[in-house]
């Protein structure tokens, strides 16, 4: 089916196939069984929608076999009037609950707001690169470990750090007690000046801010703060 960037067919035979099958679906979803009953559309409007797509498609046929100029006018103004009762009908009924993305889909019509795809869960984790040179800092670049790419993976939005300053290695990451979060490496995270000498251990794992979902974290790393 051709359509232009409207949603309304631009050729006559797409037209008239759109329009029925619109037709059709609205007719079932306002005649149909609770709870499949669009019960916000006046019987009414549906009954004109149905006679301005009986109209057309009439004087639509009458155009398909030998015709005169002027049942090619009354066919052009049976589409005029259609068109015009469908876009007011789209606009009043079809655009808002209960009617949903999969029922405007199945009709034709757009989805304005459609909900965006989720991003999966990143199976890769970050690969931390410590850089110890500028005092009471460490500054952290990170990519996704074994990876050509220099960046985050597909669809994320950034990293979680979790970090903390200890004697001893932790036995798990809930041990890392303080967590930062970055979108673009590098990051750095600044020390008091008392802090310098003592060991930092730290690890990183991808987030997704859409979704408020996190991969899994990767190697722990170590480093003293300079």
């Amino acid at each position: 089916m051709t359509h232009t960037q409207d949603y309304i067919p631009t050729r006559d035979a797409d037209f008239d196939g759109w329009y029925f099958n619109l037709r059709n679906y609205v007719e079932e979803k306002t005649q149909g069984p609770y709870p499949y009953q669009w019960t916000n559309i006046p019987p009414e409007k549906v009954t004109e929608l149905t006679n301005l797509y009986d109209d057309w498609h009439t004087k639509s046929e009458t155009t398909l076999a030998a015709h005169t100029p002027v049942d090619t006018e009354y066919k052009n103004d049976a589409r005029k009037a259609a068109v015009k009762y469908i876009r007011n009908f789209v606009a009043q009924y079809l655009k808002f609950d209960p009617v949903t993305d999969e029922d405007r889909t199945a009709m034709g019509l757009h989805n304005h707001n459609p909900k965006p795809t989720p991003v999966p869960i990143p199976k890769t984790v970050p690969e931390l690169t410590i850089d110890s040179g500028t005092p009471r800092c460490l500054i952290i670049n990170y990519r996704d470990k074994d990876s050509e790419r220099r960046a985050k993976p597909a669809g994320v939005h950034g990293i979680e750090i979790r970090w903390a300053i200890s004697d001893a290695p932790p036995a798990d990451v809930e041990d890392l007690i303080n967590s930062s979060f970055d979108t673009k490496s590098p990051l750095t995270l600044e020390f008091k000046e008392h802090e310098r000498g003592k060991k930092v251990y730290l690890c990183g794992r991808w987030e997704i801010n859409r979704e408020g979902e996190k991969g899994h974290f990767g190697d722990i790393a170590e480093a003293f703060v300079p």
